[in-house]
């Protein structure tokens, strides 16, 4: 009878990578709003800022599918450390340069170094969880990066200065030092992936073609609710300290803000068993996305920073639904020997929304105003509960009940099926404790 992925007590290894994540993400949420400040200090304006958030996440676009598929037919565990070393010289050297197009470059290395770890995180995740896993450890993993979300803001906001005339200096420190806090991500770099789960794939010249994977029920749907949920989440980070430039608001303040939203959200991923056994996996996810892109919306209004904070605090809340959610649909509609690859698309959706977004969002903020990016986002986010109604593909029963599909072992022509073989989940499931990056910033 074959093996089924390690679970129990023998997750050592999903803490070590928890701990990871969220020192990876901290660095990249400490280091985004340092670029806009840098940028708007070497005299960015709105529409300049868009476009160098919108780089980071450039570069990813043309490498997240290959990734998936060398992933799925090979270690995950590589892609880590590589991913910590782009993290790590990206924010250092965005803060040692002094123009805007090798700031975007740089900003650019940035990305890259995300994309490796949390396409090597997640498929580690998916290939060791068992089933009736997924859920919860994607929600641990993605607690790693709203750690680092939470954390991240509040550092960078207490480097970087409010004196017009510091931010220059002061927003280059607060990137180096983030370099330095990516770089302790490697003391956790062990043990994380198990031999047994590795090499488990189908053979590579057994590819399923990408279309093949978007014409899955439930994977396009789940790729377009973590783009909305994403790209808002994105904006926030980008554009708020724009927003509180211009409301006069301290970037220690913002910080706060930033840090409050990615509470709100580790709160909402602590609570999501309870909540989805509440309202049911559509329910949920319907009505978080619909509260969320009207409280984007409201951003846009000159409310006052209590008030301001209030709908920071709600909106985390609900954005802490989508990911987690959206990365177990995928997982669950994907054809079995190409979850890694559709977990690739699904961030290759991310980094495409996080191109879009913020260009769109600079053009229209340089066109009509600062506040109006956020208008935009909750018309997505409201786009993206049309789409939860929609449901998703196999259903957790219906993987449950289908051994193979289900990868509860490795069997001699799936090896460690399901979650084993294939790898997985940015942000991640619904039960015990849902949860990217991009973080997908898993």
């Amino acid at each position: 009878m074959a093996d089924r992925p390690r679970s129990g007590p023998g997750r050592g290894w999903l803490l070590r990578l928890v701990i990871a994540f969220a020192f990876a993400q901290g660095a990249v949420s400490m280091a985004r709003p340092a670029v806009s400040y840098r940028a708007l200090a070497l005299g960015a304006d709105a529409t300049a800022v868009g476009v160098i958030a919108g780089v980071y996440a450039l570069l990813p676009l043309f490498v997240a599918v290959p990734l998936g598929r060398r992933t799925d037919h090979g270690r995950c565990a590589p892609l880590l450390p590589l991913g910590v070393l782009l993290i790590s010289g990206g924010c250092a050297l965005s803060g040692l340069v002094s123009s805007l197009p090798a700031m975007a470059a740089w900003s650019g290395v940035m990305g890259l170094g995300h994309l490796c770890f949390v396409i090597g995180a997640q498929s580690i995740v998916a290939r060791q969880s068992a089933p009736d896993e997924q859920d919860r450890n994607f929600g641990h993993f993605t607690i790693g990066a709203s750690l680092g979300q939470l954390i991240g803001p509040i550092a960078a906001g207490a480097l970087i200065s409010a004196d017009s005339g510091a931010l220059g200096r002061t927003s280059a420190l607060a990137l180096l030092v983030s370099a330095g806090v990516c770089a302790v991500a490697l003391a956790s770099l062990w043990r994380i992936e198990h031999r047994r789960a590795t090499g488990s794939g189908p053979a590579p010249g057994d590819k399923v073609p990408v279309r093949a994977i978007l014409g899955a029920r439930g994977v396009p749907a789940g790729i377009l609710i973590s783009m909305a949920v994403l790209s808002a989440t994105d904006i926030l980070t980008a554009y708020l300290p724009v927003v509180g430039e211009h409301r006069s608001i301290a970037p220690a303040t913002v910080g706060l803000l930033l840090s409050l939203r990615a509470a709100a959200t580790i709160a909402c991923r602590l609570v999501m068993t309870p909540l989805l056994r509440l309202l049911g996996r559509r329910a949920l996810l319907t009505t978080s996305c619909l509260l969320a892109g009207s409280l984007c919306a409201g951003v846009a209004l000159p409310v006052s920073v209590p008030v301001l904070a209030v709908m920071l605090a709600v909106l985390g809340f609900c954005l802490g639904v989508g990911q987690p959610l959206s990365m177990t649909t995928v997982v669950r509609a994907a054809p079995d020997g190409a979850r890694s690859t559709a977990l690739a698309l699904r961030l290759t959706g991310n980094r495409l929304g996080q191109v879009a977004a913020p260009a769109a969002a600079g053009l229209i903020a340089g066109a009509v105003g600062v506040a109006a990016p956020f208008v935009l986002l909750g018309v997505g986010l409201l786009g993206a509960a049309g789409l939860g109604l929609r449901g998703e593909g196999r259903t957790g029963s219906a993987i449950a009940s289908e051994p193979d599909e289900a990868g509860s072992g490795p069997a001699p022509a799936r090896g460690v099926a399901g979650p084993a073989s294939v790898p997985a989940p940015e942000d991640a499931g619904p039960a015990p404790v849902p949860a990217p990056e991009d973080a997908r910033h898993a």
